[in-house]
């Protein structure tokens, strides 16, 4: 028997960067950009490299170059590969027997890398969910608000990847989900506070991404997490006001206030922006936020900078938002927003 699981791209729609900092997030799933993880029975466990993210055949070294600046020098192999042994790992040690069979398991993925659309989760997500279905462990054995803290331990501990929480909430729960990452009740219970929300409060939503881009978010957190730590006042009452700006969203969307959601939208990136500074920011993130509100249209990251995201205030302009965003050579479509439980399996 064949076994896919599909996840898919997700945006934060308010809250971020609050989320690493014991904060809160409205986060949705769009299925518009996906990973599936597909997974069968063979006489010998084979993992299989993508042709194109984890090609070890070029055109060219000039192509290698490129590939392994945008991709790195693993692709997503490493991380089927650490999912693989952390799934085992984690069922060994919590006592789920798993049937004594061999597999092969191979992925594939549009997510737009690197501009934090939760791209690297979603392979990790897919494949641990194809796994569990393979084996037939149950979300009763690795409860469902347990599974994102397994996802990312996939590339935290085994990889040491700095990553938080919030895309794999997003990637297993589905749809909308509003998320409190509040720092007691973690350490008590072992993950955060995950309410679903209908999807349908949601308005017309878009999505504008910088093509090929190379952003990386570990200096710039890390700076921002150093201040936090230190006791930064600036930073403490910025991260708790990101939290904040969580809450109204979700109840301005529960109470279809639009025009406050979107308000809240701009406010998230300002402030992003005076504490994070320009530099951070980096000049296309910039230009992508002035061409959204040079139409009327709210925008702020949909994670650590490469994309951003808004609602999309008049439906008829779309072309021309459309058309004024490629012209400066960045991606943009209206988004479509994905139900529950990610993908699902097939």
């Amino acid at each position: 028997m064949v076994i896919s699981y599909t996840t898919y791209a997700r945006l934060g729609l308010i809250g971020n960067p609050s989320d690493g900092f014991g904060g809160n997030t409205l986060t949705v799933q769009i299925a518009d950009f996906g990973t599936r993880a597909t997974i069968w029975e063979t006489p010998r466990l084979q993992i299989v490299p993508h042709p194109e993210h984890d090609p070890f055949e070029f055109d060219s070294l000039e192509r290698l170059h490129d590939i392994a600046k945008q991709d790195g020098y693993y692709g997503g192999t490493r991380l089927i590969y650490a999912s693989c042994k952390r799934f085992y790992q984690y069922c060994r040690e919590s006592g789920i027997e798993l049937a004594p069979k061999n597999f092969k398991l191979e992925y594939e993925t549009n997510i737009p890398r690197q501009v934090g659309l939760g791209g690297s989760s979603a392979i990790v997500v897919a494949a641990l969910r194809a796994l569990m279905a393979f084996y037939e462990v149950t979300d009763e054995q690795i409860p469902l608000p347990l599974q994102p803290g397994l996802a990312l331990s996939v590339e935290t501990e085994e990889l040491e990847i700095k990553a938080g929480l919030q895309d794999r909430v997003a990637q297993i729960y589905g749809g909308l989900v509003f998320m409190d990452f509040d720092r007691d009740y973690m350490a008590e219970h072992g993950h955060g506070r995950y309410r679903r929300m209908p999807i349908a409060l949601l308005p017309p939503l878009y999505l504008a991404w910088i093509p090929h881009a190379t952003t990386t978010s570990g200096k710039a957190h890390n700076v921002v997490h150093y201040r936090f730590d230190s006791g930064d006042r600036e930073v403490i009452d910025a991260m708790q006001q990101f939290a904040d700006y969580a809450e109204e969203a979700a109840e301005a969307l529960e109470a279809q206030d639009i025009d406050r959601f979107c308000a809240l939208m701009d406010a998230n990136f300002d402030l992003r922006r005076r504490i994070y500074g320009d530099e951070v920011i980096g000049a296309e993130n910039l230009e992508m936020v002035q061409i959204a509100r040079s139409f009327g249209m709210p925008a702020k990251f949909t994670g650590s900078g490469g994309a951003i995201a808004g609602v999309l205030r008049d439906e008829e302009r779309l072309a021309e938002v459309q058309s004024a965003f490629e012209a400066r050579g960045y991606g943009f479509l209206r988004v479509t927003a994905a139900g529950e439980n990610g993908g699902g399996c097939a």
